[in-house]
């Protein structure tokens, strides 16, 4: 390929005697959007990191414009031209938007002070060009996820990538920042930017992607045209095998529900006072039913659970009841001693302690049941972290394994783990598949449907309407804060979830009644 501005040739890597890829081989064209997908473990991050200059020990070769290179670091893949950008953020949160983007390349004034004044104009015109509606002033810290997650790849883009290599870039983001996402990485393939684009998302792969290159097990299995593969032939390849589920709507029973919102609230502090982040939500789950919560990112979704599980960081109102009984939850210990679990958003942050081992992990909202006279009864223990690693299938070498040396499915089985040997009666989701592989995701939302089979009152919070509209029989569609109504499955789409989402307050009307198709 004369016009390939990247050429990787049998690249192959090990960490001690775990072979991770072998002979994997790839072509990328300026201008072009290559989606490199597989499952956790396929490899996909380590063969990028040989790319961005992190893992300087392999085999094989690569050639940038029919140059061969073999990087010393990531500053050295910088300056000829490849940027990438982690999944987990790299900012300072102390720092401004202009100082992030900038840092280590401040423009300076006679060689040893910073040039504020160009560093701000710099960064402003840098945002501007790419679509980015923030303040390059602002504190990192004070900005939502979706955002720093903008400004990371405004980070990337300053450095005047040739190469951009993106790992789940959409992970944090709401669907209008996805869009403008969007809307940069193709105009910067117009203007002959190559771009590797990781994700898990079939829909994303299938609007953006040029070519689909599939990794399996440190292998490469397949590389075509977009054109040329529908999304089952992308996921068969990647899990080496057809994927497919059913999922049967509730027949809810007459009788009292597992759970009962009442005119639930939120408010908070803020630099500029109380503000109410959530208002007025009302619903009720029957047991062995999923009720979905959706909306845009900041419509109130992840608080509605928080509240619920006594973890809000706020002043809440409103009624809880639990099988009919009016309760009053002023803390996860008082949420977990009510039936009631919740698996958040970021296992890696408040879900898992990495640190520890699977068993730790599984016993630690146990650790009263478990443990006697506040002394830890190692046996039982390792007996209930056997047992969620045989009832969840976590692919791990033992009990005693590192939680961060497992993939990211595994991790969330284990945080599934450790709040299903409490015996809940609620369980409440918190993007419950985000950053996991499609296989894996898949035998999470199996694992989902089959608990409330057995009668679980079950509240999921997703970003993925094709996953929400997969598990739940209804859903409720926040905005703002406030609900916009709740949605039967038999009514239920992406355009009707939108529509709602959408509205926000001054188009507001009132919610509709719980169970009244949209």
């Amino acid at each position: 390929m004369p016009d390939a501005v990247l050429r990787v040739r049998r690249i192959g890597k090990s960490f001690g005697p775990a072979r991770v890829l072998q002979d994997v081989s790839l072509d990328l064209k300026a201008g072009e959007i290559l989606a490199v997908v597989g499952e956790n473990g396929a490899g996909k991050s380590t063969l990028m990191k040989i790319l961005a200059g992190i893992h300087d020990d392999y085999d094989g070769a690569i050639e940038l414009s029919g140059a061969a290179v073999r990087f010393a670091g990531v500053r050295d893949a910088e300056r000829r031209g490849i940027a990438i950008i982690h999944q987990e953020l790299n900012l300072v949160p102390g720092l401004s938007v202009a100082e992030n983007i900038y840092l280590g390349r401040e423009p300076m004034r006679f060689g040893v002070i910073v040039d504020r004044t160009s560093l701000f104009k710099a960064a402003q015109k840098l945002l501007a060009e790419l679509g980015i509606r923030i303040d390059p002033l602002s504190r990192v810290g004070r900005l939502r996820i979706g955002e720093q997650q903008l400004v990371e790849i405004a980070k990337a883009i300053s450095v005047g990538a040739r190469i951009l290599i993106m790992d789940e870039p959409t992970s944090a983001l709401s669907p209008g920042e996805t869009e403008t996402l969007f809307a940069i990485v193709r105009r910067l393939a117009s203007e002959g930017v190559a771009v590797i684009y990781i994700s898990h998302r079939m829909d994303e792969i299938m609007a953006l992607a040029d070519q689909v290159m599939v990794l399996r097990d440190g292998r490469h299995v397949l590389t075509a045209p977009i054109g040329d593969l529908s999304r089952e032939r992308i996921i068969a390849a990647m899990v080496g095998r057809e994927v497919t589920s059913t999922r049967q709507a509730h027949q809810a029973k007459a009788g009292t529900p597992a759970l009962s919102v009442t005119d639930l609230g939120l408010d908070v502090m803020t630099r500029r006072g109380r503000k109410r982040v959530i208002d007025g939500v009302s619903f009720s789950v029957a047991p062995g039913e999923i009720f979905g919560i959706g909306g845009l990112l900041g419509s109130g979704r992840t608080e509605i659970l928080e509240t619920i599980f006594g973890a809000s960081e706020g002043q809440s109102h409103g009624a809880i009841a639990i099988a009919g009984q009016p309760v009053e939850i002023s803390s996860p210990h008082k949420a977990r001693e009510l039936g009631l679990a919740f698996v958040p958003e970021d296992r890696k942050l408040k879900g898992l302690v990495l640190a520890d081992t699977i068993s730790d992990n599984i016993a630690l909202p146990s650790f009263a049941r478990l443990s006697r006279f506040g002394v830890r009864r190692l046996a039982r223990e390792e007996s209930a972290a056997t047992r969620q690693i045989r009832n969840l299938a976590i692919a791990c070498r033992s009990h005693a394994q590192a939680s961060s040396t497992l993939s990211g499915g595994n991790q969330q089985k284990i945080v599934l783990g450790k709040w299903l040997e409490t015996a809940p009666r609620i369980l409440l989701l918190d993007e419950p598949t985000r950053g996991i592989d499609v296989g894996a995701k898949q035998e999470i939302h199996d694992l989902i449907i089959a608990l409330a089979q057995e009668g679980l009152a079950v509240v999921v919070v997703s970003s993925e309407l094709p996953e929400l509209l997969h598990l739940s029989d209804r859903i409720l569609v926040m905005s703002e804060g406030r609900p916009q109504g709740i949605v039967g499955r038999e009514a239920a789409s992406e355009e009707a979830i939108m529509h709602l989402a959408a509205r926000g307050h001054r188009d507001a009307t009132t919610a509709l009644p719980e169970g009244e198709p949209v």
